[in-house]
């Protein structure tokens, strides 16, 4: 699967580019409008990240980051292209959601380890409380048993505005409703289930969709499926931040605003998958690390 690993690579760098842009656009955009913030309109910092596994090269990417925006206070956007061996947890984990090869136990050895990933993770954080946050991520994973692709994208506002819940939707089920008419009840579901904190019994936002493990026997299609997943990201969520961005707020909606990322970071540290094996891969903490907010608080 050589070409098609490189095929999915090349797609997810140029989504990343594509994203990038249209932010940076954005931060000249609210320049022009006058919006509040810095004097002139955010950039990117894009750092090369590299995987060490355990001594051999494993790989890298490029974190992307903006901070301290007109817009966006901080917005990370990754792409990363890394290979290697599991770790003995991962391996364990990947075993229990049924991924072929990958052995039970976890032990050193066992099994065929071997893996190769690749994708884009976006996460967003606003200056303005009224402009809702954002997560996307697509994605590709090979093992010598098995390949498959996940991802999706959620909103997730402080200060919920019905109408831009309803317009993210409705671009992702379009996306959807291309491929499989299924597809979009069965991952805005996945999407209720997966983004939900435990331990504070409520969702970390308004939901949009989430798949994992998505091999159809067609790798043609489940390829298409994803392209339009992540094509989809900026007809979703450009609009909600052009129709926001100008808004008034208050220092009550920036204290929502922060006790919402501390909801955020909770469910990031302890249940999101892509942090886990992040880490547990030994990828670069910093890159793995982005989607935590700038500023959060705890009541």
């Amino acid at each position: 699967m050589t070409g098609q690993r490189t095929q999915a690579a090349s797609w997810f760098h140029a989504l990343r580019d594509r994203i990038v842009e249209a932010f940076e656009q954005i931060e000249v955009e609210a320049v022009r409008g006058g919006a509040p913030g810095t004097a002139q309109p955010g950039r990117f910092e894009v750092t090369p990240t590299k995987r060490d596994d355990g001594g051999a090269d494993g790989g890298g990417g490029l974190m992307s980051v903006l901070r301290g925006g007109r817009i966006f206070e901080k917005v990370g956007v990754n792409w990363s292209e890394v290979h290697g061996t599991l770790a003995p947890r991962a391996q364990a984990a990947m075993a229990a959601r049924g991924v072929p090869g990958m052995d039970a136990s976890g032990e050193d050895g066992a099994g065929d380890n071997r893996f190769w990933a690749s994708g884009i993770s976006l996460v967003a954080h606003m200056q303005n409380p009224h402009v809702p946050a954002v997560h996307m991520n697509t994605r590709m994973f090979w093992t010598p048993g098995a390949w498959w692709f996940g991802g999706g994208a959620d909103l997730n506002p402080c200060i919920e505005y019905p109408d831009d819940t309803v317009h993210f939707h409705a671009t992702l089920q379009a996306a959807c409703g291309i491929h499989d008419a299924e597809y979009y009840p069965r991952f805005k579901a996945w999407a209720d289930e997966y983004f939900f904190i435990p331990h504070r019994g409520r969702a970390r936002g308004v939901g949009g969709i989430f798949y994992d493990d998505l091999n159809s026997a067609d790798w043609d299609a489940d390829f298409a499926f994803t392209r339009d997943v992540g094509a989809a990201f900026l007809p979703a969520y450009l609009p909600l931040v052009r129709r926001r961005m100008g808004q008034a707020w208050s220092e009550a909606d920036r204290d929502t605003q922060l006790i919402h990322r501390g909801l955020y970071a909770e469910y990031n540290l302890v249940y999101d998958r892509g942090t886990k094996f992040g880490l547990e891969t030994a990828h670069d903490p910093d890159a793995v690390l982005m989607s935590l907010p700038p500023l959060a608080k705890w009541v």
